[in-house]
């Protein structure tokens, strides 16, 4: 396990100076969301429903614990302090929306697509979103235990302001990917592939697998220091004293 903590790069720093940063030293930033929902209808309950098509839907506090609706397409949707335990979303689509608030442990969104989409002040566990596609997705804010992104694919995503105890990239691909002011506890990088992944403002991180799949990544010159043992021991050399 590599612990590394953030360099204060990342206070204050918004999507204006991500871009900047971006030009100035050939980092290519992540391009943000930018999710502008036309007037909503009020969900008329009856439960999620398989391949289910909700558009212009507002779920405001809305308990779908334990609803199945896989293949369903949610698009210009507001998801508004909706309870998700063990909620079956398996190969749900989800464009141009915003889920704020939303909790609940063991939620299922294997195989999902993500486009265009912010999740804001998530409170979530055992997310299942292996094999998942995420395209312009913003996480900002709350916390995520257990979140499998296993062989998940990860293009201009932004994580910024969470916490994600644990998460699992595990054989994913993540291009043109931000962590900015955000915790990663024992995060899992084995066989990940990376292009353009920005961890230089991560507050703490903490790598428990994978240190040595940081190709593509961008760190700090004080992360580079931290993480220097880990990266000699998979060179086979000792540093001793």
């Amino acid at each position: 396990m590599v612990r590394s903590s953030g360099s204060g790069q990342g206070s204050g720093s918004g999507q204006g100076s991500g871009r900047s940063r971006g030009g100035k030293d050939g980092v290519a930033a992540a391009r943000r969301p930018e999710v502008r929902l036309p007037p909503l209808e009020p969900y008329g309950g009856g439960g999620l429903e398989p391949d289910g098509d909700y558009d212009g839907v507002r779920f405001d506090a809305v308990d779908l614990a334990d609803e199945s609706g896989p293949g369903a397409r949610f698009m210009d949707c507001a998801l508004d302090g909706c309870a998700l335990d063990r909620t079956e979303l398996v190969r749900a689509r989800f464009i141009d929306s915003v889920l704020t608030g939303v909790r609940g442990v063991g939620t299922d969104l294997a195989g999902a697509s993500l486009r265009d989409v912010e999740i804001v002040d998530a409170r979530l566990g055992g997310v299942q979103m292996h094999g998942a596609v995420l395209e312009r997705v913003l996480v900002r804010g709350g916390k995520i235990d257990y979140l499998n992104l296993r062989k998940a694919r990860l293009r201009d995503v932004v994580f910024e302001g969470c916490v994600l105890s644990e998460p699992d990239f595990g054989g994913a691909q993540l291009d043109r990917v931000e962590f900015r002011d955000c915790v990663l506890k024992r995060v899992d990088f084995s066989a990940v592939r990376m292009a353009s992944v920005d961890l230089r403002a991560v507050a703490e991180l903490d790598i428990a697998r994978g240190v040595e799949r940081l190709a593509g990544a961008v760190i700090s010159p004080s992360q580079l220091m931290e993480l220097a043992p880990a990266f000699a021991a998979q060179i086979g050399v000792r540093v001793e004293a």
